[in-house]
Protein backbone atom coordinates (compact mmCIF):
# COMPACT_ATOMS: atom_id res chain seq x y z
CA UNK A 1 0.00 0.00 0.00
CA UNK A 2 1.59 3.95 -1.31
CA UNK A 3 2.11 6.31 1.22
CA UNK A 4 0.25 9.92 0.03
CA UNK A 5 -0.88 12.69 1.23
CA UNK A 6 -3.17 12.82 3.77
CA UNK A 7 -1.78 9.92 5.40
CA UNK A 8 0.15 9.23 8.63
CA UNK A 9 3.67 8.73 7.67
CA UNK A 10 4.85 5.29 8.95
CA UNK A 11 8.07 5.26 10.56
CA UNK A 12 11.09 3.46 9.98
CA UNK A 13 14.48 2.52 11.27
CA UNK A 14 17.50 2.27 8.49
CA UNK A 15 21.34 2.84 8.62
CA UNK A 16 23.19 5.82 8.07
CA UNK A 17 26.22 3.61 7.68
CA UNK A 18 27.28 0.57 9.12
CA UNK A 19 25.44 -0.05 12.56
CA UNK A 20 24.36 3.68 12.67
CA UNK A 21 20.70 3.66 12.93
CA UNK A 22 18.21 6.17 12.40
CA UNK A 23 14.91 5.98 13.84
CA UNK A 24 12.28 8.34 12.09
CA UNK A 25 9.81 7.29 14.84
CA UNK A 26 12.08 9.63 17.01
CA UNK A 27 10.96 12.25 15.15
CA UNK A 28 7.21 11.83 13.75
CA UNK A 29 4.90 13.74 15.79
CA UNK A 30 7.28 15.81 17.17
CA UNK A 31 9.55 17.00 13.94
CA UNK A 32 8.93 18.44 10.03
CA UNK A 33 10.45 15.85 8.28
CA UNK A 34 11.65 15.52 4.37
CA UNK A 35 11.74 12.22 2.79
CA UNK A 36 14.09 12.52 -0.40
CA UNK A 37 14.17 8.79 -2.06
CA UNK A 38 16.12 8.63 -4.99
CA UNK A 39 17.36 5.89 -6.75
CA UNK A 40 21.02 5.44 -6.94
CA UNK A 41 23.80 7.08 -4.99
CA UNK A 42 26.83 8.75 -6.95
CA UNK A 43 24.37 8.50 -10.16
CA UNK A 44 24.66 12.01 -11.87
CA UNK A 45 21.33 13.41 -10.86
CA UNK A 46 21.06 11.64 -7.52
CA UNK A 47 24.44 13.52 -7.09
CA UNK A 48 23.11 16.72 -7.83
CA UNK A 49 19.79 16.24 -6.39
CA UNK A 50 21.67 15.83 -2.74
CA UNK A 51 24.22 18.33 -3.61
CA UNK A 52 21.74 21.23 -4.68
CA UNK A 53 20.19 20.68 -1.16
CA UNK A 54 23.50 20.54 0.54
CA UNK A 55 24.48 23.83 -0.83
CA UNK A 56 21.10 25.72 -0.12
CA UNK A 57 21.58 23.97 3.70
CA UNK A 58 21.43 27.02 5.06
CA UNK A 59 18.32 28.00 3.41
CA UNK A 60 16.61 23.90 4.38
CA UNK A 61 17.68 24.53 8.03
CA UNK A 62 16.01 27.45 8.25
CA UNK A 63 12.54 25.73 7.74
CA UNK A 64 13.18 23.60 11.17
CA UNK A 65 12.73 20.32 9.46
CA UNK A 66 14.96 17.08 9.89
CA UNK A 67 15.41 16.02 6.41
CA UNK A 68 16.61 12.22 5.28
CA UNK A 69 17.93 11.15 1.87
CA UNK A 70 16.80 7.30 1.28
CA UNK A 71 17.61 4.66 -1.46
CA UNK A 72 18.74 0.70 -1.89
CA UNK A 73 22.56 1.36 -1.96
CA UNK A 74 23.71 -0.15 1.00
CA UNK A 75 24.72 1.64 4.27
CA UNK A 76 28.85 1.15 2.79
CA UNK A 77 27.62 3.16 -0.21
CA UNK A 78 25.26 5.66 1.26
CA UNK A 79 28.21 6.36 4.52
CA UNK A 80 30.60 6.95 1.69
CA UNK A 81 28.73 9.03 -0.80
CA UNK A 82 27.54 11.13 2.05
CA UNK A 83 31.25 11.69 3.09
CA UNK A 84 32.55 12.15 -0.82
CA UNK A 85 29.71 14.67 -1.43
CA UNK A 86 29.84 16.82 1.90
CA UNK A 87 26.02 16.05 1.81
CA UNK A 88 24.48 17.91 4.74
CA UNK A 89 22.22 15.66 6.10
CA UNK A 90 21.71 11.80 6.82
CA UNK A 91 21.43 9.79 4.17
CA UNK A 92 19.86 6.16 4.81
CA UNK A 93 20.36 3.25 3.41
CA UNK A 94 16.80 0.80 2.31
CA UNK A 95 18.77 -2.11 0.96
CA UNK A 96 16.08 -4.73 1.86
CA UNK A 97 13.78 -2.37 -0.14
CA UNK A 98 11.61 -2.22 2.61
CA UNK A 99 10.59 1.54 3.12
CA UNK A 100 10.73 2.68 -0.64
CA UNK A 101 7.97 -0.58 -1.09
CA UNK A 102 6.14 0.36 1.75
CA UNK A 103 5.62 4.12 0.64
CA UNK A 104 4.95 2.90 -2.76
CA UNK A 105 8.12 4.42 -4.61
CA UNK A 106 9.68 0.99 -6.15
CA UNK A 107 10.62 0.69 -9.91
CA UNK A 108 10.19 -2.86 -10.70
CA UNK A 109 12.94 -2.26 -13.11
CA UNK A 110 15.27 0.21 -14.28
CA UNK A 111 18.36 0.09 -16.14
CA UNK A 112 18.23 -3.30 -15.92
CA UNK A 113 17.95 -3.32 -12.35
CA UNK A 114 15.11 -4.36 -10.03
CA UNK A 115 13.52 -2.56 -7.10
CA UNK A 116 15.44 0.82 -7.05
CA UNK A 117 13.95 3.70 -5.48
CA UNK A 118 11.68 6.06 -7.38
CA UNK A 119 12.65 10.28 -6.69
CA UNK A 120 10.33 10.77 -4.60
CA UNK A 121 9.84 13.56 -1.86
CA UNK A 122 7.49 13.39 1.19
CA UNK A 123 7.08 16.21 3.76
CA UNK A 124 5.56 15.35 6.86
CA UNK A 125 4.19 17.50 9.40
CA UNK A 126 4.62 17.93 13.49
CA UNK A 127 1.63 15.75 13.73
CA UNK A 128 3.48 12.86 11.47
CA UNK A 129 0.97 13.30 8.70
CA UNK A 130 2.13 13.50 4.78
CA UNK A 131 1.29 16.64 3.24
CA UNK A 132 3.20 16.87 0.23
CA UNK A 133 4.10 13.69 -1.91
CA UNK A 134 6.01 13.61 -4.98
CA UNK A 135 7.09 10.65 -6.93
CA UNK A 136 8.81 10.92 -10.74
CA UNK A 137 8.21 7.83 -12.81
CA UNK A 138 11.57 9.50 -14.67
CA UNK A 139 14.73 9.08 -12.68
CA UNK A 140 16.26 12.30 -14.69
CA UNK A 141 13.61 14.13 -13.21
CA UNK A 142 14.48 16.37 -10.14
CA UNK A 143 12.14 17.63 -7.71
CA UNK A 144 10.76 21.32 -7.61
CA UNK A 145 12.91 22.49 -4.92
CA UNK A 146 10.78 25.65 -4.15
CA UNK A 147 7.62 23.86 -3.93
CA UNK A 148 8.92 21.04 -1.61
CA UNK A 149 10.11 24.36 0.03
CA UNK A 150 6.78 25.79 0.05
CA UNK A 151 4.85 22.90 1.62
CA UNK A 152 7.30 22.58 4.22
CA UNK A 153 6.79 26.20 5.43
CA UNK A 154 3.49 25.33 5.08
CA UNK A 155 3.63 22.02 7.43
Amino acid sequence: MAVRRGDRAPAFQLPQGPGDVIDLGDFLGRDKVVLLFFPLAFSPVCTTELCTISREWDEWESLDARVFGISVDSPFVTSRFREEENIRFPVLSDFNKRVSEEYGVLHEELLGLEGVSKRSVFVIDREGAVVYDWISENPGVEPDYGEVKQAVEAA
